[in-house]
């Protein structure tokens, strides 16, 4: 009787917790690519010095003969040690090679979403990122609808697997729930970057409420080629927004830049940034 009482006793404790602090579960993290160190597992040391709580990981932008660069037991077991060793997360993994082989036209596409996921599950990373940029954008509606025919076997996987997979892109969040619509799984949902929305002309703050809690599955901050808060991005409505979600779980990745070329005082810089802007919520 006393452990279920403290167990109900922790949980009410953990409920008063999010209902003070709305952001109490999100965590900062960075990507690799912007530590310049990408599949490269001693991004890691680098990121737990500089003090962030994850790293989202680059599965490799070009293929190693017929696999992806992080389809390799000892490169995910260097990853699994250092993540241990220096207490951070995996926060994530990435599918750069569809920068490569697009997912919109390209049948590559579908093996590396098919050959990621359960790079993603052994490493506990629980978001896969699949990019749309440049020539894979997806800005006309039949790329999109092609996209999700392509998605719709894929995402079956993902969840079994535990896997969330993020579609990036700088579309609207209109288009991106029609594809997540069309696919018709939990297993797919939006990684919002606000540093692609923004520059698009859209009103990340408005879509960030309206996609809600349940179709985005991770964040990136940025706003390139400039320090966070120097720049036309309002993160302090950025940070209210997700806050208003309503308790969401997961990770807020900076993908920012190093204007001054000094990638550990740039990063530092963008992270104290955020952390002030955090600060408040833990206090409330």
């Amino acid at each position: 009787m006393t452990t279920r009482r403290s167990f109900t006793a922790s949980l009410l404790a953990a409920s008063a917790l999010r209902a003070a602090n709305p952001l109490a579960r999100l965590r900062i993290g960075v990507t690799d690519w912007n530590l310049q160190m990408a599949s490269n597992p001693e991004a890691l040391a680098l990121a737990a010095g500089l003090g962030f709580e994850g790293v989202e990981v680059s599965l490799g932008r070009r293929a190693v003969g017929e696999k992806l660069q992080l389809d390799d037991s000892a490169l995910q077991s260097a990853y699994l040690a250092a993540a241990a060793k220096h207490k951070v997360a995996l926060a994530g993994t990435c599918l750069n090679i569809l920068h490569v082989n697009y997912l919109k036209n390209d049948a590559l596409g579908k093996k590396w979403v098919a050959d990621g996921i359960p790079i993603t599950q052994r490493l506990g990373a629980r978001v896969m990122l699949l990019p749309f940029f440049g020539k894979g954008a997806i800005e006309e509606r039949a790329e999109q609808d092609f996209v999700a025919e392509a998605l719709k076997p894929l995402a079956p996987i993902a969840e079994k697997a535990g896997v969330l997979l993020g579609l990036e892109n700088t579309i609207s969040a209109e288009a991106n729930a029609r594809i997540i619509d069309k696919v018709g799984s939990p297993a797919l949902k939006v990684y919002y970057d606000v540093g692609n929305s923004a520059p698009r002309g859209f009103d990340v703050v408005k879509e960030i409420r309206w996609l809600g809690r349940d179709r985005i599955c991770q964040f990136h901050l940025k706003d390139n080629p400039h320090y966070l808060g120097e720049g036309s991005i309002p993160f302090p409505a950025v940070l209210e927004s997700i806050a208003s979600l309503g308790g969401f779980s997961g990770f807020a990745n900076l993908e920012t830049s190093a204007p001054s070329k000094s990638v550990p005082d740039d990063m530092r810089r963008n992270l104290a940034f955020i952390r002030k802007l955090l600060s408040p919520y833990a206090s409330a």
